[in-house]
């Protein structure tokens, strides 16, 4: 289950959609607001440029969302 991993993915890793919290992290699905889990404020800090914040979120059925990371 998602909800006990350490670490997120690598921003770098992610899409621009799941970087702003309209996909899941994790595998990817479209995320509606008020359903999706908060896995809160993120700060990135690049080599070059000015840190920032991003704030990831996560479908709100853990198990549906393994499935479909599996089948990716």
């Amino acid at each position: 289950m998602h909800s006990t991993r350490a670490a997120l993915p690598a921003i770098s890793a992610l899409t621009e959609q799941q970087q702003r919290g309209w996909a899941c992290v994790w595998c990817g699905a479209a995320l509606h607001t008020g359903t999706a889990r908060d896995l809160g404020e993120q700060r990135h800090i690049p080599m070059k440029g000015c840190p920032y914040s991003w704030f990831p979120r996560a479908c709100p059925d853990p198990a549906a969302c393994a499935e479909r990371e599996a089948a990716q």
